[in-house]
């Protein structure tokens, strides 16, 4: 009965999941022409040199609309500064401010050296369309919208990376409509933030949130608290992912355990949408009709969410991974469990029980 009844909950969460990607999947297709809320300050905190930078970069130099284009680096050795220089659109910004989240140490700088109401940031390896600033700022026409985020494309160059792209396509992006769908847009991804100048400005601008590791949600959180809302985009980023076997574990725990500080209730139920464990759970108990059900509606939603809202092709050609997938995502889960403990740009963070950065050790090798 317990299993009947746990198998029936994960089926739900996959219908339910499905349900939301082909709604996104029908908005996108009949979104109206974008009309931007320019002019924009576009800010791109960089750290190295990533491979897809140059692409990454190129893609917002060539921007519709009215914008400035502007890059902190807090190294004045950063590899990527010679790339940052190829582009003439880009304005450097050397970054002073010391924080715990270094990220947002430069982003306290980079907002400080900008000029325009509208602010959007996004990741150093965020590639993007031509029309995607007039589409990001287009909702915040509407008054009672306070931030834009949107999905993203991962593009693996490891089998590791597309390996760990293929959770982000199948189960994250979902995940992600799911919560959409029920009314939680209290959350915003780093993929992309596009907010009003003032709205930052009221929440206490970046120094707000400069000692967490999860900026991007805390923004979403504090101008959502406002009484603004936090929507969706019909824009679907591309983003660089690369690493190996180590390197995606680390990741993947970081993720964890970010998770599980900011939203541990949740977290800890995470297990019950799992439909790939609980068909092998049901499958050992004898109940082959109900281990292939699930299996069924499992791979109809991960294709649903990875081809037809994203358009990922690694997504597609490793549909029939997902299962153990999943089964590398229940072990993260348990290891997220217990520990504060997380790799994040090199350095090993102990986070506290709100995921505000306690302290940091020596630098890890790459």
């Amino acid at each position: 009965m317990l299993l009947t009844l746990l198998a029936a909950l994960a089926i739900g969460y996959q219908a339910m999941a499905i349900l939301a990607c082909v709604r996104a999947w029908r908005s996108a297709k009949q979104r109206p022409g974008a009309s931007g809320q320019g002019p924009a300050s576009v800010l791109k905190p960089i750290r190295g040199l990533d491979p897809a930078l140059r692409e990454a970069i190129q893609s917002h130099a060539v921007l519709r609309g009215d914008y400035e284009f502007l890059c902190g680096v807090s190294d004045p050795h950063d590899e990527a500064l010679p790339v940052l220089r190829e582009f003439s659109k880009i304005r450097i910004v050397r970054a002073a401010t010391l924080a715990a989240n270094g990220k947002v140490g430069t982003l306290i700088d980079l907002q400080a050296a900008s000029q325009h109401p509208v602010l959007v940031v996004n990741d150093s390896d965020i590639r993007v369309q031509s029309d995607y600033l007039e589409r990001v700022t287009a909702p915040l026409a509407d008054p009672s919208v306070g931030l834009v985020t949107c999905l993203y494309r991962p593009i693996g160059d490891t089998n590791a990376a597309r390996f760990e792209g293929l959770g982000v396509a199948t189960d994250f992006v979902p995940s992600t409509l799911v919560a959409r769908l029920l009314g939680v847009d209290e959350f915003a991804m780093g993929s992309t933030l596009a907010f009003r100048r003032r709205d930052l400005e009221r929440i206490g601008g970046f120094a707000a949130i400069a000692d967490y590791l999860a900026d991007d949600y805390q923004l979403g959180h504090r101008i959502h608290a406002l009484g603004l809302k936090c929507v969706l985009s019909d824009v679907v980023v591309d983003t660089h992912m690369g690493g190996n076997w180590a390197h995606v574990w680390a990741h993947q725990v970081r993720w964890a355990r970010t998770i599980r500080t900011v939203k541990y209730w949740g977290y800890l139920g995470l297990p019950v949408t799992n439909a790939s464990l609980w068909a092998v759970i049901a499958g050992l108990s004898g109940r082959w009709e109900l281990a292939v059900t699930l299996l069924l509606v499992r791979f109809v939603m991960a294709w649903a969410s990875g081809w037809l809202v994203i358009r990922s092709r690694d997504a597609l050609r490793l549909l029939w991974l997902v299962p153990a997938r999943d089964a590398y995502a229940f072990a993260v889960w348990l290891t997220g469990l217990a520990g504060r403990t997380v790799i994040w740009r090199g350095l090993r963070l102990r986070l506290d029980g709100d995921g505000k950065i306690m302290s940091e050790s020596n630098r890890m090798l790459e």
